[in-house]
Protein backbone atom coordinates (compact mmCIF):
# COMPACT_ATOMS: atom_id res chain seq x y z
CA UNK A 1 0.00 0.00 0.00
CA UNK A 2 1.56 3.41 -0.76
CA UNK A 3 2.11 5.63 1.91
CA UNK A 4 0.17 8.92 1.48
CA UNK A 5 1.81 11.19 4.16
CA UNK A 6 3.88 13.75 2.68
CA UNK A 7 4.24 17.81 3.61
CA UNK A 8 2.08 20.69 2.39
CA UNK A 9 3.33 23.55 0.42
CA UNK A 10 1.39 26.48 -0.23
CA UNK A 11 1.38 28.57 -3.68
CA UNK A 12 0.44 32.51 -3.99
CA UNK A 13 0.00 33.81 -7.16
CA UNK A 14 1.15 37.70 -7.84
CA UNK A 15 0.93 40.29 -10.66
CA UNK A 16 4.43 41.33 -9.92
CA UNK A 17 6.36 38.46 -8.24
CA UNK A 18 9.44 39.61 -7.95
CA UNK A 19 8.07 42.66 -5.87
CA UNK A 20 6.22 40.34 -3.88
CA UNK A 21 9.63 38.20 -2.87
CA UNK A 22 11.28 41.36 -1.94
CA UNK A 23 8.25 42.35 0.05
CA UNK A 24 7.41 38.86 1.55
CA UNK A 25 11.28 38.71 2.56
CA UNK A 26 10.93 42.32 4.48
CA UNK A 27 7.44 41.70 5.85
CA UNK A 28 7.87 38.31 7.04
CA UNK A 29 11.60 37.51 6.94
CA UNK A 30 10.92 34.37 3.75
CA UNK A 31 14.18 33.83 2.31
CA UNK A 32 14.54 33.23 -1.50
CA UNK A 33 15.99 30.05 -1.98
CA UNK A 34 14.88 29.22 -5.74
CA UNK A 35 13.99 31.29 -8.52
CA UNK A 36 13.91 30.18 -12.32
CA UNK A 37 13.49 32.80 -14.92
CA UNK A 38 13.27 32.65 -18.49
CA UNK A 39 15.87 34.70 -21.01
CA UNK A 40 13.81 37.47 -20.48
CA UNK A 41 14.63 38.13 -16.77
CA UNK A 42 10.77 36.91 -16.26
CA UNK A 43 10.01 34.60 -12.91
CA UNK A 44 8.98 31.16 -13.91
CA UNK A 45 8.63 29.84 -10.33
CA UNK A 46 10.04 30.65 -7.16
CA UNK A 47 10.12 29.54 -3.85
CA UNK A 48 10.80 31.24 -0.16
CA UNK A 49 11.35 29.06 2.78
CA UNK A 50 10.90 30.28 6.82
CA UNK A 51 12.07 28.00 9.05
CA UNK A 52 11.05 23.96 7.69
CA UNK A 53 8.10 25.72 5.67
CA UNK A 54 8.14 26.15 1.90
CA UNK A 55 5.54 29.24 -0.06
CA UNK A 56 5.95 28.93 -3.95
CA UNK A 57 5.16 32.61 -5.33
CA UNK A 58 4.56 32.62 -9.25
CA UNK A 59 2.85 34.72 -11.51
CA UNK A 60 -0.59 34.61 -13.31
CA UNK A 61 0.07 32.51 -15.62
CA UNK A 62 -3.43 32.00 -17.16
CA UNK A 63 -7.23 32.80 -16.53
CA UNK A 64 -7.28 30.29 -13.65
CA UNK A 65 -4.54 31.79 -11.76
CA UNK A 66 -4.75 35.60 -10.64
CA UNK A 67 -3.80 38.19 -7.89
CA UNK A 68 -6.61 38.84 -5.47
CA UNK A 69 -5.93 42.30 -7.19
CA UNK A 70 -6.79 41.30 -10.27
CA UNK A 71 -10.03 39.85 -9.58
CA UNK A 72 -11.37 42.76 -6.88
CA UNK A 73 -9.89 41.88 -3.83
CA UNK A 74 -11.35 38.09 -3.65
CA UNK A 75 -9.51 35.61 -1.62
CA UNK A 76 -10.70 31.93 -1.40
CA UNK A 77 -7.83 30.73 0.52
CA UNK A 78 -5.21 32.75 3.66
CA UNK A 79 -2.14 31.90 5.00
CA UNK A 80 -1.46 31.18 8.40
CA UNK A 81 2.09 31.56 9.95
CA UNK A 82 3.08 30.18 13.20
CA UNK A 83 5.88 32.06 14.95
CA UNK A 84 7.79 30.63 17.96
CA UNK A 85 7.57 34.95 19.58
CA UNK A 86 6.94 38.37 19.82
CA UNK A 87 4.30 38.30 17.65
CA UNK A 88 3.61 42.18 18.58
CA UNK A 89 7.41 42.83 16.93
CA UNK A 90 6.18 40.69 13.88
CA UNK A 91 3.08 42.62 13.30
CA UNK A 92 5.12 45.75 13.84
CA UNK A 93 7.64 44.42 10.83
CA UNK A 94 5.23 43.71 8.78
CA UNK A 95 3.50 47.02 9.54
CA UNK A 96 6.59 48.87 8.71
CA UNK A 97 7.25 46.62 5.20
CA UNK A 98 3.95 47.97 4.06
CA UNK A 99 1.16 45.14 5.32
CA UNK A 100 -2.13 46.61 5.90
CA UNK A 101 -2.67 45.25 9.48
CA UNK A 102 -6.29 43.58 9.50
CA UNK A 103 -6.99 42.57 13.29
CA UNK A 104 -4.18 43.93 15.64
CA UNK A 105 -2.44 41.36 17.79
CA UNK A 106 -5.28 39.91 20.37
CA UNK A 107 -5.17 36.91 22.75
CA UNK A 108 -7.35 33.62 21.58
CA UNK A 109 -9.33 31.21 23.43
CA UNK A 110 -7.05 28.44 21.96
CA UNK A 111 -4.23 30.08 23.92
CA UNK A 112 -2.26 31.99 20.61
CA UNK A 113 -1.86 35.27 19.86
CA UNK A 114 -2.55 36.47 16.24
CA UNK A 115 -2.86 39.30 14.31
CA UNK A 116 -4.48 39.71 10.64
CA UNK A 117 -3.00 41.02 7.80
CA UNK A 118 -3.59 41.90 4.01
CA UNK A 119 -0.14 42.31 1.62
CA UNK A 120 0.01 44.95 -1.34
CA UNK A 121 -2.08 42.43 -3.82
CA UNK A 122 -4.64 41.35 -1.54
CA UNK A 123 -3.36 37.74 -0.15
CA UNK A 124 -4.68 37.42 3.68
CA UNK A 125 -2.29 36.05 6.10
CA UNK A 126 -2.60 35.38 9.60
CA UNK A 127 0.27 35.10 11.80
CA UNK A 128 0.19 33.82 15.37
CA UNK A 129 2.25 32.60 18.41
CA UNK A 130 1.30 30.16 21.20
CA UNK A 131 1.45 32.11 24.59
CA UNK A 132 -0.74 29.91 26.64
CA UNK A 133 -1.57 26.20 26.83
CA UNK A 134 -4.78 25.81 27.21
CA UNK A 135 -7.04 22.73 27.61
CA UNK A 136 -9.92 21.48 25.09
CA UNK A 137 -11.93 22.20 28.33
CA UNK A 138 -10.90 25.41 28.59
CA UNK A 139 -10.89 26.58 24.91
CA UNK A 140 -14.55 25.35 24.69
CA UNK A 141 -15.82 26.99 28.24
CA UNK A 142 -14.25 30.29 26.52
CA UNK A 143 -15.46 30.19 23.23
CA UNK A 144 -19.40 28.35 23.89
CA UNK A 145 -17.88 25.72 21.37
CA UNK A 146 -17.88 21.98 21.18
CA UNK A 147 -14.00 20.95 19.97
CA UNK A 148 -12.94 17.63 18.89
CA UNK A 149 -9.29 16.13 18.20
CA UNK A 150 -7.85 18.77 20.61
CA UNK A 151 -3.95 17.86 21.24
Amino acid sequence: MADWRGSLMSAVVYRDPKAALRFLEAAFGFELFMLIEDDAGNLAHSEMRLGDSVLMVGYEWSDEYKSPASIGGKVTQSIHIQIESDVDGHCARARAAGMEILMEPSDQFYGDRTYRCRDPEGHIWTVGQNVKAVSREEAEAASGLKITGWI
